[in-house]
């Protein structure tokens, strides 16, 4: 490989006398025209590398080592200046282009696309590349990977939280298209480093060889540099015969940001490479400590997400800061315990930021609605655990809906400047969703998600000390004071066998059982499973899985208790007890703010769905200490349901009337 040329930056100069585009909207029109006009290509990944050469072509000419084209001149013409300025392209870059690579668009495409380009790639606000990514590539051809474009807004922020410094070694080792890695040069650009700088001691793996080639590409083209950016597998850091180790930082590296991919479908390594990862093992807890322990026996499908944690951390070097994206799940599920309990003993973690479902959405059904986090955190370099104070948040808002359409609600910047007064202070100035601090003894049964430690509930609930009883669910079951079970699935194919309700989640609305017709079952399935459900009227059906619907409640009534319900429910009795709790108190304690709000903190992302799960047992009920009170609102919630099942009967009155 020929020495690198040292080239003198220039302000970009486009010559072009045309008004500057916005990048995004000049891809758009650029693949909507290539797609129906360039012949030789059709795939939106050709036609990004055909792209990506001319932006080349753009970038040496912003740099001043060429003077500008002539976009007016005739196709042909323009296209004989375009592909002279390649061959400095690739000159300048040979580890990404050989001397046989040519530009392969037609002259009228050629001219086309160059008119796009006008804009400034060297403009440290944008990431014209990224664009240019997610229009061509984006997130939905990539998703059966487990690979989902980073949003700008996450980047930026991770980055700005772990604050690289300029001469620190920086690595993504799942960097896809290099989304962290230009993140990095933009933060350091605004720190005052040289662009022909920016690209030093970058570090990027990826297992696709396509997006390894193009975060290279990616990055040259933001900083004009060269950055290292390897082939391979980062869980077991080979490709092939070639031990990746060997082209990172023999001391380890300073700082490791990564989006890592994460589905539970994915095979993360051969059994080999699994079996050498304490994070693979089975954990139990030692009898003795009571700590959980990684055990001899190892697990035979581990998720990427839980490989790749242990693997940044031993990338790391002592004392060196990791920003990570992870699932929810991961920092909640009973079974992901030990990730927790390892982050904990090798980690002094900083912040954890729970961030909305919409964020990796693209549109329609594209993307992910997998709820995540952005772990910061420091690796230790001993093994002693020091109490501490991490800081937490949760996001509702993120830039953008759930089909990617940019909106102006945005609760990132403010995140990131209430983490960033604490990392300077030690303290937040005025607790909120969007910033407050957890001691790390207050971590309980491996959970680390924000949302379950938000203090808001907390704070409701001790407003009521003097004048309720705050009673534990997890009690009042162990006293016999409440009953609680989960219903059966019939399966799909049950469906419309029969005229007895078959009760799901989203028949519970208002505190009414709205049963569909088509859901109905045969007597048959209803006789196998009645005795097991026993519904009496009285029961509570409170929703256990889904999102939205989670915590919401309906009373049975003499009219509708012949029914089945599914499993996604959970079914609560109230037995004679002395705190004056009965089914109707119950129905509107359940559903009062006090506890719904605990409800929202309490329900974490498992798969797909979100689950209250076991952790219906932690919740605090407000029940009212006067007597009076709670006569009340029992009666005001049983004429509720009366005058609903009097409305219910008349409607069908009337639609029995029609045709008599």
């Amino acid at each position: 490989m020929p020495p690198k040329k040292k080239i003198d930056v220039k302000q970009p100069s486009l010559g072009l006398g045309l008004q500057e585009k916005n990048p995004k909207e000049a891809f758009r029109n650029i693949r909507n025209y290539l797609a129906g006009q360039f012949v030789g290509a059709t795939r939106d990944d050709s036609l990004l590398d055909e792209v990506l050469k001319c932006l080349f072509c753009k970038l040496v000419i912003e740099r001043g080592e060429l003077p500008p084209v002539d976009l007016t001149a005739q196709p042909f013409e323009l296209s004989k200046q375009i592909r002279s300025v390649f061959a400095t392209v690739r000159s300048d870059f040979p580890e990404i282009y050989t001397e046989e690579s040519e530009i392969l668009l037609d002259p009228a495409s050629l001219k086309f696309v160059m008119q796009e380009l006008n804009f400034s790639i060297m403009d440290s606000e944008s990431d014209p590349i990224g664009d240019a990514f997610e229009v061509f590539v984006g997130s939905e051809s990539r998703g059966n990977s487990g690979q989902f474009f980073t949003p700008r807004s996450v980047t930026n922020l991770l980055v700005a939280a772990v604050n690289p410094q300029p001469h620190e070694t920086v690595l993504d080792p799942a960097c896809g298209a290099g989304g962290f890695l230009a993140s990095v040069c933009a933060h350091r650009q605004r720190h005052g480093v040289p662009i022909e700088n920016l690209a030093s001691g970058l570090y990027g793996i990826d297992k696709d060889s396509y997006l390894a080639q193009l975060a290279k590409v990616h990055i040259s083209l933001l900083t004009g540099g060269h950055p290292t950016v390897l082939n391979g597998d980062s869980v077991s850091l080979q490709n092939g015969s070639k031990n990746l180790r060997e082209y990172l930082p023999k001391n380890g590296l300073d700082v490791i940001l990564t989006n890592p991919p994460f589905g539970a479908k994915i095979i993360a390594a051969n059994p080999e490479v699994i079996s050498t990862f304490d994070l693979a093992k089975k954990w139990t807890k030692n009898k003795k400590t009571g700590v959980i322990e990684p055990g001899d026996k190892v697990s035979t499908n581990v998720p990427p997400q839980v490989l790749f944690v242990e693997r940044c951390l031993s990338l790391l070097r002592p004392g060196g800061r990791l920003g990570m994206v992870l699932p929810e799940s991961i920092l909640s599920n009973k079974s992901y315990r030990h990730v927790v309990e390892y982050l904990l003993l090798h980690t002094e973690i900083h912040a954890v930021m729970g961030m909305p479902e919409a964020l990796f959405k693209t549109s329609g059904k594209g993307g992910t609605h997998t709820k995540t986090c952005l772990l910061v955190a420091t690796k230790r370099s001993d093994g002693n655990t020091k109490p501490g104070k991490i800081f937490m948040a949760e996001a509702k808002w993120c830039g953008q809906d759930s089909r990617a359409r940019v909106i102006p609600n945005n609760d990132l910047p403010e995140i990131l400047q209430k983490f960033e007064y604490f990392r300077r202070q030690g303290k937040i100035n005025e607790a909120s969703s969007l910033g407050f601090l957890t001691e790390t003894a207050q971590v309980t049964g491996g959970v680390l998600c924000p949302r379950y430690y938000d203090p808001q509930a907390e704070h409701e609930l001790a407003g009521l000390e003097e004048t309720h009883k705050l009673l534990k669910v997890q009690e009042l079951i162990a006293e016999g004071v409440l009953s609680l079970t989960t219903g059966d699935e019939v399966g799909k194919l049950a469906y419309g066998t029969g005229t007895i309700p078959f009760i799901r989640t989203s028949d519970i609305s208002n505190w009414e059982i709205k049963s569909d017709p088509k859901h109905g079952v045969s007597r048959e399935i209803y006789e196998s499973l009645a005795k097991k459900q026993d519904v009496q009227a009285g029961d509570v059906l409170m929703v256990k899985d889904g999102t939205y619907l989670i915590g919401t409640c309906a009373i049975v009534t003499e009219a509708d208790k012949q029914i089945l319900y599914q499993s996604h429910l959970y079914k609560i009795r109230v037995n004679q007890n002395t705190h004056g709790l009965n089914s109707f108190l119950l129905l509107a304690i359940l559903s009062s703010s006090a506890v719904q709000k605990q409800i929202r903190s309490k329900q974490f992302t498992q798969d797909i769905i979100d689950s209250l799960g076991e952790r219906i047992n932690e919740l605090i009920l407000p029940v009212p200490l006067d007597i009076v009170k709670r006569d009340l609102i029992t009666e005001q919630v049983r004429l509720a349901v009366v005058k609903r099942g009097e409305a219910k009967e008349l409607a069908r009155l009337a639609r029995d009337s029609v045709c008599c």
